[in-house]
């Protein structure tokens, strides 16, 4: 609902001044492995080109001498060999259109698969600014406007060219004079393209970006839609995207009539050259035959323009859209891999925070200040606290989902920044409070489809958290297919998969957010047994609002604005009679000097 939020794509000088041939190197390596392909495509437009041309002199040859020597043979076999170039066209061309769908398509695979595995290497950060949107449309949409380039323009681009030297070359064989008078016009017309490409291209990028801002609030709108609905924000979300609609027709209504302007400009001087012929012709004394022939060479040196300037629309979309994906590409990840990387092969002693202070802004802003505390291998360790105080934003640390402006988080005595992510985070198992569930069955929500887990061991996760017992009453079982967002199971069963999820990995440390939150008590009794027996032994870091989840664990750290003003056991921390246990006495008042809460 807050768009606002997000960081808006700035349109640099650089990115507005659209540069062909900075986007085309950048983009020439994606078709480098299909050169010998191109080639082909290329070789077959050069033929259906060079025979294209030759049945308007067929044609003249049937009006200048067949039909005046009255060689009805002869007008036959004319007949038959321009039926013939026909269909050896049609083929040739429809081979090529085969050849260039099918590499513009595996470009555009390959293309996508380098742009998601960039996103998949992006910090957390990243996405906090960037809509979900905005990323699919520049998976989708731009990718899109470069396969329309791969498949119908570059090439094409080449063979009308080829296509008009070849007219011109005719023209100018038959008659050169009347070809000259002709060929007087192609500057008029140059100018004319020169204008609309300086005019549209700033436009079209900004058309690109609206529409990404379109999708962006699309998005956001039908995946928050029960919230607006039960709000009765629907006249809210109208507006807002009434408004993204608005500023983006108002740059496209530009670029379509610069087009139409373009288009009927050429489409006059289409008919000015028709006119010249069919004056200057008798003048010079062609034949008739030839006359003919000149028009219908004129109407086919108007097909490259008219296919070019709707190329240059698609080119100048798909250029746009080249710099919006590369300038995702160039992004850089704040979280940097080593150079060199430590070898960390086995949890061994403990996860310490040392002086660690962190700004989500870069700047004085901090949600931490000053923490330090330390996790040993198979403590159990709890943040409390009012929400705001910093307790998801240890965790975001601790996963190195962020770096620190101050101080520094060890594990095993080493910095964690000198240990590559993938190691790193592949021996913690995170449950949160807001459950995710992918496409799939509940086996694969469970596994994540990770290696080398067996679905003995699905299961045992499965009945260590109590969800067999509700995956037992499914028809399907382990492979019943999971709805979007998993909406064919309730909160807490969502929950319960979540458990198993990060069991099954048999994680060295487990941390634990809020875990319990959406789960009703009932559900939750069940579950505590389950829970104790996970975390003993185990090292744990749970943040829990329920303090009635963490009262044996061994150390509880009180988090008040970023700062750790208590810690202790519970005992320890109800005997200090502060802040925790002001917290605890909140949510279990006394009854008669006696607190509600029964162990």
């Amino acid at each position: 609902m807050s768009a606002e939020l997000y960081e808006d794509e700035k349109l640099q000088d650089a990115e507005l001044e659209i540069s062909y041939k900075e986007a085309m190197k950048k983009l020439l390596p994606f078709l480098a492995e299909h050169k010998k392909g191109l080639f082909t495509c290329l070789a077959l437009l050069a033929g259906t080109t060079l025979f294209s041309l030759t049945w308007p002199y067929l044609l003249k040859h049937v009006l200048d001498v067949n039909i005046p020597g009255n060689d009805f043979n002869g007008l036959i076999w004319t007949v038959v060999g321009i039926g013939m170039i026909q269909i050896i066209t049609i083929a040739l061309q429809y081979y090529m259109r085969i050849k260039l769908e099918i590499i513009g398509q595996d470009v555009m695979l390959t293309l996508k698969r380098k742009l998601f595995h960039h996103i998949l290497s992006l910090d957390v950060n990243y996405f906090d600014k960037n809509p979900v949107g905005r990323l699919l449309a520049r998976v989708e949409s731009d990718c899109e406007s470069l396969r329309l380039l791969f498949t119908n323009t570059i090439v094409l681009i080449l063979g009308d060219l080829i296509l008009l030297i070849g007219i011109y070359s005719i023209l100018f064989y038959f008659h050169w004079q009347l070809a000259l008078v002709l060929f007087l016009n192609v500057p008029v017309i140059g100018l004319f393209i020169y204008i609309f490409h300086k005019k549209t291209t700033p436009k079209f990028y900004l058309v690109r970006k609206n529409m990404a801002d379109v999708t962006a609030a699309l998005t956001e709108f039908l995946h928050g839609m029960s919230i607006i609905q039960i709000f009765n924000r629907g006249e809210y979300a109208r507006e807002k995207l009434n408004s993204a609609n608005k500023v983006k027709f108002s740059n496209d209504v530009y670029v379509n009539i610069g087009a139409i302007i373009f288009f009927n400009t050429v489409f006059f001087l289409e008919y000015v050259k028709i006119g010249l012929v069919l004056i200057l012709g008798p003048l010079f004394g062609v034949t008739f035959g030839t006359i003919v022939m000149f028009i219908i060479y004129i109407w086919r040196s108007f097909e490259p323009i008219w296919r070019s300037s709707e190329q240059l629309s698609t080119f100048q979309k798909a250029i746009a859209g080249s710099k919006r994906i590369f300038s995702l590409l160039s992004e850089e990840s704040k979280i940097k891999q080593p150079a060199k990387p430590v070898a960390w092969d086995n949890f061994n002693h403990s996860v310490k925070f040392e002086n660690v202070s962190f700004s989500y802004t870069d700047d004085e802003n901090y949600v931490l200040k000053d923490v330090s505390f330390e996790i040993e291998k198979g403590k159990r360790v709890a943040l409390v606290g009012v929400t705001g105080g910093g307790k998801s934003t240890v965790i975001s640390l601790m996963l190195r989902y962020y770096d620190p402006q101050k101080g520094k988080i060890t594990i095993d005595g080493h910095d964690i920044k000198s240990i590559p992510t993938n190691d790193f985070r592949k021996r913690f198992a995170l449950v949160l409070q807001d459950i995710v569930l992918f496409p799939g069955d509940v086996n694969s929500n469970i596994s994540l489809e990770a290696d080398g887990i067996s679905q003995e061991e699905i299961i045992k996760a499965a009945e260590t958290v109590a969800a067999d017992s509700f995956i037992a009453k499914l028809e399907k079982q382990f492979e019943t297919e999971v709805s979007e967002k998993g909406s064919n199971f309730s909160r807490g069963e969502r929950q319960l998969l979540s458990f198993a999820r990060a069991l099954v990995v048999n994680p060295d440390l487990l941390i634990l957010d809020e875990a319990t939150s959406s789960i009703d008590p009932e559900t939750e009794r069940m579950i505590q047994a389950s829970l104790k027996r996970l975390m003993k032994g185990r090292t744990s870091l749970i943040i829990a609002h329920r303090l009635s989840t963490i009262l044996d664990v061994d150390e509880i750290l009180v988090l008040k604005q970023g700062e750790i003003i208590e810690r202790g056991t519970h005992l320890e921390l109800i005997q200090q009679d502060g802040y925790y246990s002001d917290l605890f006495h909140l949510q279990f008042k006394p009854k008669n000097g006696e607190s509600t809460y029964v162990r």
